[in-house]
């Protein structure tokens, strides 16, 4: 995610929409771009031509289209979902989204809940960018189940220094096991799901060596 935010409010209301509107401005931290959506029609097609970092609905406007689809159908795993709540919503539902802001909470509470939301995500940016190309490599080589013999043989290093890199990718992302490396992974692109789909994929310590 960017210094710029952009941010999508789906709402028919234009009296809710507004109110949404007027909160957001608030937000002082980034810099922040709003695109308005009143017909949900349009929702996909909007979703996949702005790719926005941040979307606000409310659950019922979706209709018949899941959020579960729409987060398949966009292929942007960046994005994230914020549910306007403005009645009483199936917990199931709201537990599917990102983060849950309601049409009475206070303007402070909505602010403070993106700018967490906003703040979460630049950090987590800032640790991808911090990767080397070499780094992002091993990560691969790891989630195949490579050893660190092997990982050095491959990339042509020694072993102390892919232990290093391990070492340095765990602090990194803050992730300490091969199956949420794994994760991490497809997520960013590094590997496709067919690249994994004959690698046995356990709970075992980054760091450790198969």
């Amino acid at each position: 995610m960017s210094s710029s935010i952009k941010i999508v409010v789906a709402e028919p209301s234009l009296i809710i929409r507004n109110g949404i509107l007027a909160v957001l401005k608030r937000l002082n931290l980034l810099h922040v771009d709003v695109l308005e959506i009143n017909d949900m029609e349009h929702l996909k097609n909007v979703l996949t031509r702005q790719k926005p970092d941040i979307l606000i609905v409310n659950p019922a406007s979706l209709g018949m289209l899941s959020l579960q689809q729409l987060r398949k159908d966009l292929e942007n795993p960046q994005l994230k979902f914020v549910a306007l709540q403005m009645n009483l919503t199936d917990a199931i539902t709201v537990k599917m989204y990102d983060e849950v802001i309601s049409i009475y909470d206070t303007a402070d509470r909505i602010s403070e809940t993106l700018a967490h939301l906003i703040i979460q995500e630049s950090e987590m940016d800032k640790r991808q960018e911090s990767l080397s190309i070499r780094e992002k490599e091993v990560i691969v080589c790891v989630i195949q189940g490579m050893t660190n013999r092997q990982i050095a043989d491959r990339l042509c290093l020694s072993t102390h220094t892919v232990t290093t890199h391990r070492r340095n990718i765990s602090t990194k992302l803050q992730i300490h096991s091969i199956a949420g490396l794994a994760i991490y992974a497809i997520v960013n692109k590094l590997v496709s799901l067919n690249d994994l789909k004959d690698v046995n994929i356990d709970g075992e310590d980054i760091i450790h060596d198969q």
